[in-house]
């Protein structure tokens, strides 16, 4: 049987259309983007974050693979979209034929990655947590209507860049961010995400890692 990979997944027809429908219902519901560039940014940089601490190459498609996934949950609802989302993954891997062992890392990463019920557990679902929780970026926001933008639209849209650089020697993992402060202060995107970056703090830890944001050059934790 033909080994599952993250480039078999990604051009998977099935797991595409899961991800398209969970992003229009999300534009529907006024949410930000998760469409298959977020799918394949969130597994690009797991796997980066996994590779610069030597993993092995099994771990890190692992991790690749968890990321493009996690959100296909969102096509079913968004409440409860992580454990929607690792039963959908757990049934497409099983008849694809990826060991269970393999299946049990991918389906527990996909379930544990929202703020709301999640927690890193491994080194898959702490890469998948810090690539997802840190993909602040303005092209995210699709509200085009600045007066009715909500917290998350301003904080998005405040965004000009972003960039997570691990430093493996230092044992640290760094969100640098390039915020406009005309739209959101760097204590305002503190606020807002305060949840999401506590998570990234405790998936930082589980990695031996210390996890720093900095905006506009100035460290905010």
């Amino acid at each position: 049987m033909e080994k599952i990979t993250y480039k078999k997944i990604k051009q998977t027809q099935e797991v595409n259309a899961y991800i398209e429908q969970g992003n229009h219902v999300l534009g529907v519901l006024g949410y930000t983007e998760h469409s298959l560039k977020h799918a394949a940014k969130v597994a690009e940089t797991a796997g980066k974050i996994l590779q610069k601490l030597d993993f092995d190459d099994h771990t890190v498609e692992l991790a690749r693979i968890a990321g493009y996934m996690h959100d296909m949950g969102n096509s079913i609802n968004r409440a409860d979209h992580a454990h929607t989302g690792a039963l959908m993954a757990f049934q497409m891997l099983r008849e694809w034929g990826m060991p269970p062992e393999d299946i049990a890392v991918v389906v527990s990463a996909i379930g544990q990655h929202d703020e709301s019920s999640g927690s890193a557990v491994d080194p898959v679902s702490a890469a998948l947590i810090l690539a997802d929780k840190t993909d602040v970026r303005r092209n995210r926001v699709r509200n085009r209507i600045k007066s009715s933008f909500d917290k998350h639209d301003r904080v998005n849209y405040a965004a000009l860049s972003s960039n997570l650089r691990v430093d493996a020697g230092k044992k640290v993992i760094t969100l640098e961010i390039e915020l406009d402060e005309d739209i959101c202060s760097m204590m305002d995107y503190f606020e807002i995400f305060l949840q999401r970056m506590l998570m990234c703090k405790r998936a930082a830890e589980l990695l031996g890692l210390k996890f720093k944001v900095t905006a506009n050059g100035n460290k905010i934790c």
